[in-house]
C-alpha cells in the first residue's frame, strides 16, 4: 500500500509533512504578526508566546517528519523554555541590542508567565498535530 495515492515511494510522505509543516510555519508566523496588530497588552503578547511555541513546533516537524505529536510539542517546549531561561543571562539582552531579529527571536527579558504560555502553545499544536495525523490515517484507510 502506498503511503500517497498513486505512488508506491514511501519517501514521499516526509516531503509532503515537510511542505505542510513548512506553510503551518508560514501561516503561524503571520498569526503571530496579526495578532501583534489587532491586539494589544497581555493578549499580544501571552497570545505570541504560545504561537512562538507553535512556530517552534512546525520546524521540528520540517526538520524531523516523522516525530509523533508528543514528541514535536516537547521539543518545542523544551526550545521555548531554554531561549525563556537563557534570558536571565545578559546574552539574549546584548544580542537584542545589536540586532532587531535577535530581539524577534531570543527576546531579551526573562518573565516567568511566559513559561506557561509556552506550555500552552505546545499543548495546542501536540492537538492540531494529533488531529492531523488522524486525520490522515482515516483518509488512507479508507482509501486502501
Amino acid at each position: 500500500m502506498s503511503l500517497i495515492p498513486g505512488t508506491h515511494d514511501r519517501a514521499v510522505e516526509p516531503a509532503r509533512i515537510r511542505l505542510v509543516a513548512a506553510g503551518a510555519a508560514v501561516v503561524t508566523v503571520g498569526a503571530g504578526l496579526g495578532l501583534r496588530a489587532v491586539a494589544a497588552g497581555s493578549l499580544a503578547k501571552y497570545g505570541g508566546d504560545a504561537l512562538y511555541t507553535v512556530l517552534i513546533l512546525t520546524l521540528v516537524l520540517v526538520v524531523a517528519p516523522r516525530v509523533t505529536p508528543l514528541t514535536a510539542a516537547v521539543s518545542a517546549l523544551a526550545v521555548s523554555w531554554g531561549v525563556e531561561f537563557l534570558q536571565l543571562s545578559e546574552v539574549t539582552a546584548e544580542l537584542a541590542q545589536r540586532s532587531a531579529a535577535a530581539r524577534l527571536v531570543l527576546g531579551s527579558t526573562f518573565n516567568p508567565p511566559d513559561l506557561f504560555w509556552y506550555a500552552v502553545g505546545a499543548a495546542a499544536g501536540c492537538l492540531v498535530h494529533t488531529a492531523a495525523v488522524h486525520h490522515l490515517s482515516r483518509r488512507r484507510a479508507g482509501a486502501g
